[in-house]
């Protein structure tokens, strides 16, 4: 079996959605600490056609509590109302909208939970079939830290392959996988371009600009646009 296990992002880019699509299970890592300034809960999209950040807001964050332990804002409406009019003319808004709405307008607060119904949602628009698991319905010793606890994590679901991001490279050694019996590799993504209204090309935006820019089968391509290093 093929495993990748990462924190939940809101509408992260397509890098994740490449990693998410290469292996079998994919954990959903939501009983680490919260990290404050990252991507746990805001992305960027185009907002009068330029690079902006929007963020969903939480109650109760701190990097002393987990991520399954924060709980969601009250802003989703404006955040839809953003989305909504920032992306009035892309072709696929019509499409895509209401997928933004399910997610944004469900009843859970419970952060980790709120995210995986996100990655849940955009997986089964984008025709991707990975199993999600949480990772704190997986028993396990949670006396380890960093790499052993991804270790010990791998061998109790039986993965015979572990694929990271590619800024794991740092974090995880090839070496150590194999010495477990499981092979690791990290995934590189290839930027591929399209057309954004009629700008230069922007990258690395959340998924929701590639959606709302792109057919399903056009993103299936992208979706395999990688390299494993």
């Amino acid at each position: 079996m093929t495993l990748a296990i990462m924190q939940p992002y809101l509408f992260p880019y397509i890098g994740y959605w490449q990693l998410i699509n290469a292996v079998e299970t994919f954990v959903i890592y939501d009983d680490v600490t919260f990290i404050k300034q990252g991507y746990i809960n805001r992305n960027s999209i185009l907002i009068n056609r330029q690079k902006q950040r929007f963020t969903l807001n939480l109650i109760g964050t701190s990097s002393n509590r987990l991520i399954n332990q924060i709980i969601v804002g009250n802003n989703q409406a404006k955040l839809l109302q953003t989305m909504e009019q920032s992306y009035a003319k892309a072709p696929f808004v019509v499409n895509v909208m209401p997928i933004l709405e399910q997610i944004l307008n469900q009843n859970e607060k419970n952060l980790a939970k709120f995210l995986g119904f996100s990655l849940q949602k955009i997986s089964d628009y984008l025709q991707i079939n990975t199993e999600f698991i949480y990772s704190s319905d997986i028993k396990k010793d949670v006396r380890l830290k960093a790499q052993n606890k991804v270790i010990d994590i791998a061998k109790r679901l039986n993965a015979a392959k572990y694929i990271n991001a590619i800024g794991g490279q740092k974090l995880y050694s090839k070496e150590q996988f194999k010495k477990e019996g499981i092979e690791l590799n990290f995934l590189k993504t290839q930027i591929e371009e399209y057309k954004q209204f009629n700008i230069d090309f922007i990258p690395n935006l959340s998924i929701i600009d590639i959606m709302m820019f792109n057919t399903q089968d056009e993103i299936q391509k992208m979706l395999k646009m990688y390299e494993l290093v």
